[in-house]
């Protein structure tokens, strides 16, 4: 190639190039902007502190969410069984495979505004007309050295590359990587998921397994109870009647045992699922620490922190920076884009003179600006969809913060008030325990009826079963309120 037509395809891709910033102002903003966008702007919509008087502290206390969950939870047994489940459960290995896809969709994007570089070989036959200038041509040229003129070679590489002057694509790419940081909280929402989710059952089923205790010894003291009634009617000092209530009320408390067996299994079967476990042994636990366990206050800090510790809010703030960089790859559309295409290589119409240079040496640049018209409206309609998913993830933020709040406060308040139910529920067994003493001496020397023994043993039980009730939905809401303050992930 000449220097002057060199000059001039550098002189021309270099106009082509300096349209773009000419471009932007020349053209009226109605007609790039031909939508009243909404671009709702997300709010921290809830208080600066807790209003409850169960949290104290200043704004530098921090959250209990801050705690790693190997050092919140202290049984060695429920620590072993949450990390068999980081390793085995399906749902939170299905979490990583869409951290993998989403990984892959970035680099797909951060691909497309790089040039396109690729080689080609190609080969083509045209037969002209005889009564064409070009068929002329060919018989003059056949007289000649060369045969098949009409024949022809092409090796070589060629580019082609859509310069991102509105930052179309590299928003896209923006995009999709907020897209992948959202399945990082998606996975971190799920693991305080299931971490908390194996910690409650865990301690339902210790709670199962006092429940299982207290009936076996309501059962032996039932037990006792009827065999003395059957004495009672052989010295005629009962009836059938009495004997029938008694052994009535212990095939009740037996039945209730089976049904607590049977929870037992289903809780073990359950949390062997969530650890994606199949083993035929029993879950490990020591079930008789169980009532004594401390349940200690947590300190949640200020709401503040949520924005931090809840992996689910931070999932939605990283929607909401992906939906807005969406909206703007998508209004980028409208404007004039353009794509620059060269190549060079090697070209003949005979094998033999293919790589003859620098004859067969071929080179062509070429760029075009190119500006939707026709196609316009389907891109206002995607402009639109952008823009209410942006408002959709806008709101879905603020619902996500809110719910947050609520449940902090919620847990606050739980745990306060189920300490007192406990306390007093506590209070309620120790004077029936007592009370169950004073009905067999009485109804000894005939100064209560049997019934009334009866039913100071059945409210005793019951008593016993709802402070073993109130301990676990106790101890639950401790571990969902380090849930809802967003611990459990770290």
């Amino acid at each position: 190639m000449r220097g002057i037509d060199r000059k001039r395809i550098v002189g021309l891709l270099a106009l082509i190039a300096s349209m773009g910033g000419v471009q932007a102002p020349v053209f009226a903003k109605s007609f790039f902007h031909p939508l009243s966008l909404l671009e709702k702007k997300e709010k921290f919509n809830v208080p600066k502190k807790y209003d409850t008087p169960q949290l104290q502290g200043s704004v530098s206390v921090d959250s209990a969410a801050a705690i790693n969950w190997r050092h919140f939870f202290s049984d060695p047994d429920l620590v072993s069984l949450i990390e068999k489940a980081l390793t085995n459960n399906q749902e939170f290995n299905i979490a990583l495979q869409d951290i993998e896809i989403a990984t892959s969709e970035v680099k797909e994007k951060q691909a497309e505004y790089l040039p396109k570089v690729g080689l080609g070989f190609g080969a083509s036959y045209i037969r002209p007309s005889e009564n064409t200038t070009e068929g002329v041509l060919d018989k003059i040229t056949e007289r000649q050295f060369f045969r098949y003129p009409d024949f022809n070679l092409n090796l070589g590489p060629s580019l082609s590359w859509e310069v991102d002057i509105w930052r179309r694509l590299r928003n896209a790419k923006d995009a999709a990587r907020q897209r992948m940081l959202a399945q990082y909280e998606v996975r971190n929402f799920l693991i305080s998921r299931l971490v908390t989710e194996i910690a409650r059952n865990y301690y339902e089923l210790m709670a199962l397994d006092t429940s299982l205790k207290i009936l076996d010894a309501n059962i032996s003291i039932q037990e006792a109870a009827f065999v003395k009634m059957q004495t009672l009617k052989r010295y005629a000092k009962a009836n059938q009647l009495g004997v029938n209530r008694f052994e009535a009320q212990l095939n009740k408390t037996k039945s209730q045992r089976f049904q607590t067996i049977q929870s037992i299994v289903e809780k073990e079967n359950f949390l062997k699922f969530l650890s994606g476990i199949y083993e035929e042994v029993p879950i490990k636990r020591n079930s008789e620490q169980f009532m004594a366990m401390p349940v200690d206050e947590l300190q949640t800090g200020v709401p503040t922190e949520l924005l931090e510790n809840r992996a689910d809010i931070r999932q939605a703030e990283a929607a909401i920076k992906a939906a807005k960089l969406d909206l703007k790859s998508v209004k980028a559309q409208l404007y004039p884009n353009l794509t620059i295409r060269a190549g060079t290589g090697f070209s003949g119409f005979n094998p033999q003179l293919l790589f003859r240079a620098p004859q067969s040496l071929l080179w062509n640049a070429m760029g075009d600006f190119t500006l939707p018209l026709i196609n316009r409206k389907a891109i206002l309609a995607r402009i639109q969809i952008a823009d209410a998913y942006q408002t959709q993830t806008v709101l879905t933020y603020e619902q996500t913060l809110l719910k947050a709040y609520t449940d902090v406060l919620n847990e606050v308040s739980n745990i306060r008030n189920m300490q007192q139910a406990f306390d007093k529920k506590k209070r309620e067994v120790v004077l029936l325990e007592e009370s169950i003493g004073t009905a067999n001496m009485l109804f000894k020397y005939a100064k209560a009826t049997y019934v009334e023994v009866l039913l100071t043993q059945e409210e005793k039980l019951n008593a016993e079963r709802e402070l073993v009730e109130v301990k676990m939905n106790l101890v639950g809401s401790r571990v969902d309120l380090y849930r809802a303050l967003g611990g459990g992930w770290r």
